[in-house]
């Protein structure tokens, strides 16, 4: 974790290394990748073995799709990249619950046997469970990332990498490697062969980002273990309006723990002359779902849209690949409710559009102008983990997109320059993504109801001035960082550059004292970064 000090003093022996070789490009890509392995062997152990794989696998296929003038065998090298990535995240991410549900459904009794695992315990003698398997930390960053790279060489949008080092680094470069952001390869890997270049005010920016990033993860921090956790961990003991705290104080707690993640990550990548894409551009001060969607979590919104909704018609038309991604869907839908009889009706559903589709025009170009939207926010929420929550809340956002989008059509506060407008469209925003949430952030369907029950029937306005009183330094915190989350970008770009700018010695000692405070204020139940877990 970037918040720990040990991270710290492992940072500051490669940046004193990188201080010696930074000049040579050859050197410093091989030791920052050297380095990337070392870093991820310590986050995740054995699992550096499936990142190697994926590196070697997929520069040598990249290799064959760059060299080869028969198109045939270039799609043949693309589908054999894609499968193979899509098998081991698939495995990583969702082996043991297709067992599960498999089971649940027809009535066995299949053990789930883990062969990566016997086969690690048998050649490097290690004791991983053979009956489960552990989640590779950064899987799906990693492996988007490698995707990026093969689908890209593919298009032309980039040429190849000169070796296989290169390509490693540029897939496990240790600053985004476990939690994002994602790096595409048409953004990134021109910049290994670039020259080291950081001015006063990159370097001030950067540490600027890192102690930002830094500051926010200690209020999300704090927020979670005064507020937020109790209330998800047992809603009944809360009124309905503090329920409503917690929920809009988790909207606060994951946007600050994972935008300070990736501050932290593209500061880090800046003092190594790499120049990382911003990943959030203040949310929450988005009027639409839609303006959300473009400035939350931009690495993966950005990865979904090039990859996944053009390829797939976009808003233009549904394809073949849209409605097998639908079946898709539809299949996680009955293993996860474990029950054959979901099968039929949605067979049934399914038999029922398809006639209306044919038959009314009108009804095909609706479909077909929402149904890649719908797909990639179902499928979006999927990647998060494979659960009915999950799937709900893509759902829910993705009939929030649609619905805005038909809005949009008639509403009369279209490009408003009104301030009280454009504040009300805000708050309407933010309350409808915070209430989604609850099924993102529940443990499970038992616990969203009852938190819904309590907002419902037991609101407790009354307790209004209790709540602000019994939870005043929450409540600050919960109000300040919104507060601060809204002010104006001109005057955050003003104090950002301020700091850039500021002498040396000055900037060290702002340095100093803000981590010295920093630490007195760190939770001491510090939480790990809620995206580690996808």
């Amino acid at each position: 974790m970037f918040t720990h000090l040990f991270f710290w003093g492992f940072f500051i022996i490669v940046l004193l290394v990188y201080a010696l070789i930074y000049k040579n490009n050859k050197a410093r890509t091989t030791f920052l990748f050297l380095t990337s392995l070392y870093f991820y062997f310590k986050t995740s152990g054995l699992f550096v073995l499936l990142l190697l794989f994926t590196i070697c696998n997929d520069y040598n296929l990249g290799k064959k799709i760059a060299i080869t003038n028969d198109a045939k065998k270039k799609k043949t090298y693309l589908i054999i990249s894609v499968c193979c990535n899509l098998f081991f995240l698939c495995f990583f991410k969702y082996a043991y619950f297709f067992t599960q549900s498999y089971n649940q459904i027809i009535g066995t009794d299949f053990k789930f046997f883990n062969h990566f695992a016997q086969l690690s315990n048998s050649i490097l003698n290690t004791h991983f469970r053979l009956d489960n398997v552990l989640p590779a930390i950064g899987v799906s960053f990693f492996t988007f990332q490698s995707l990026s790279y093969t689908i890209d060489l593919y298009r032309n949008k980039i040429t190849p990498v000169k070796n296989v080092v290169d390509y490693g680094f540029f897939v496990c470069f240790f600053p985004h490697l476990v939690a994002g952001p994602i790096v595409k390869a048409n953004e990134f890997i021109h910049q290994i062969y670039q020259p080291y270049k950081l001015n006063k005010q990159d370097f001030g920016m950067a540490l600027f980002l890192i102690l930002n990033g830094f500051g926010k993860k200690i209020v999300a921090d704090y927020l979670a273990v005064n507020l937020i956790d109790k209330i998800f961990t047992n809603p009944n003991y809360y009124s309905g309006l503090e329920v409503v705290f917690g929920l809009f104080g988790y909207s606060l707690q994951i946007y600050m723990d994972f935008s300070g993640y990736t501050d932290m990550a593209i500061g880090i990548a800046l003092l190594f002359g790499y120049r990382l894409k911003t990943n959030f551009n203040s949310p929450y001060k988005a009027t639409s779902t839609s303006e959300f969607w473009k400035r939350w979590h931009i690495s993966l919104s950005s990865w979904l849209q090039e990859y996944l909704y053009i390829p797939l018609g976009g808003n233009r038309n549904g394809t073949i690949g849209s409605y097998i991604c639908i079946a898709f869907i539809g299949l996680i839908m009955v293993l996860l409710s474990g029950k054959i009889w979901l099968l039929f009706i949605l067979l049934g559903l399914a038999l029922i559009f398809t006639i209306l589709f044919f038959s009314i025009k009108s009804f095909k170009q609706q479909i077909n102008t929402n149904v890649n939207l719908m797909v990639t926010m179902l499928l979006g929420g999927l990647w998060h983990g494979s659960s009915w929550l999950f799937l709900i809340w893509g759902g829910l956002n993705g009939l929030g997109l649609i619905a805005h989008k038909y809005w949009q059509k008639i509403s009369p506060f279209k490009n408003t320059s009104n301030l009280f407008v454009k504040f009300i469209l805000m708050l309407i925003t933010l309350t409808f993504i915070s209430y989604t949430r609850v099924y993102f952030r529940s443990s499970d369907l038992e616990t969203v109801n009852i938190i819904f029950s309590r907002i419902q029937n037991q609101f407790g306005l009354n307790l209004f001035f209790d709540i602000l009183n019994g939870y005043a330094p929450v409540m600050t915190a919960l109000i300040l960082g919104y507060l601060i989350h809204w002010i104006p970008e001109t005057i955050k770009i003003k104090y950002r550059t301020w700091f850039s700018n500021l002498p040396l010695p000055l900037m060290a000692l702002v340095t100093i004292l803000f981590v010295f405070f920093a630490y007195q204020l760190m939770s001491s139940e510090m939480q790990p970064f809620i995206y580690f877990q996808f």
